[in-house]
């Protein structure tokens, strides 16, 4: 059973990243027959590109406001979720049922609803209240993006912490009430480290989600006003490729490889070195 797994593996993950690298050190434009080395030149345009600097900056606001808020709504309700009772399982559906959606859908949905005669601007106007530029106005439209990107995604944060908190042993909880702690006490000592592993897992599948971000900013705001709301993925995907800047594209692309790659292995070595520090 590895042989077709580590052939998918060479295929599609492998290849695909060796064949970029390459055409990263060239100046093709994907439909010449020929192109020229140009070594580590466009690795040195990406420091120097104010493009590159603003999309960098959308994405990490994305990635850092998007995953903070992922995991504290998803924990938070996962501990308000768990156990039994029609209601709670209609919740989670309910919670959950935005990440079955594509994000294109998603995308022009919430666009639909937030532009300047969409839904909540209707309901302004009708109350004789000043309309709020939503996608219009830079910051109002980074927020916007931000608070769409956390709605699609929290739900499955809540199923992770909900299947982490099934393996938690009910014998614990019980020593800690007996024990007499209250609470927030039992799920700060008890709780929150037996969901470290699902604390790290949800961290990284945000995280490297949020880094990639693309479709739903395409369908919501095209990365406008003014590419304020371009993202990272946006720039390489929609500009990059579509001005012929295949290599140019391909460097992008595996600077944002190596930084997720590098923000993911740094997330589980600071839970195994802080795990080993409580052992000890």
């Amino acid at each position: 059973m590895v042989g077709p797994a580590l052939a998918a593996v060479v295929a599609f993950i492998l290849i695909p990243v060796v064949v970029a690298g390459r055409l990263s050190l060239t100046d093709w434009d994907g439909f010449s027959d020929s192109y020229k080395s140009l070594g580590l030149d466009n690795y040195v345009q990406l420091f120097h590109d104010p493009g590159v600097a603003n999309a960098a900056y959308v994405t990490l606001v994305i990635a850092v406001v998007g995953t903070v808020a992922c995991n504290v709504l998803g924990l938070g309700l996962a501990v308000m979720l768990n156990g039994e009772g029609r209601v709670k399982a209609m919740l989670r559906g309910l919670f959950f049922y935005p990440h079955v959606l594509g994000a294109v859908i998603i995308g022009f949905l919430w666009s639909a609803i937030l532009s300047s005669e969409g839904a909540v601007n209707t309901l302004l106007t009708a109350a004789h209240r000043s309309k709020i530029p939503f996608l219009s106005d830079p910051q109002w439209a980074l927020a916007a993006v931000v608070f769409v990107v956390v709605w699609s995604t929290f739900g499955v944060n809540v199923v992770l912490y909900l299947a982490g908190l099934q393996t938690i042993p009910e014998s614990l909880l019980e020593a800690a009430r007996i024990d007499g702690a209250s609470r927030w006490q039992t799920f700060r000592q008890v709780v929150l480290p037996m969901l470290a592993p699902t604390v790290t897992i949800n961290v990284v599948l945000v995280l490297v989600q949020l880094l990639r971000v693309y479709d739903l900013v395409l369908a919501m705001t095209d990365g406008g006003p003014a590419g304020h709301t371009q993202t990272y993925a946006y720039l390489v995907l929609s500009e990059s490729f579509l001005n012929g800047k295949i290599g140019y594209a391909s460097a992008q692309s595996i600077a944002l490889m190596i930084v997720i790659t590098v923000l993911a292995v740094a997330i589980v070595a600071l839970r195994q070195r802080s795990e080993k520090a409580v052992e000890q």
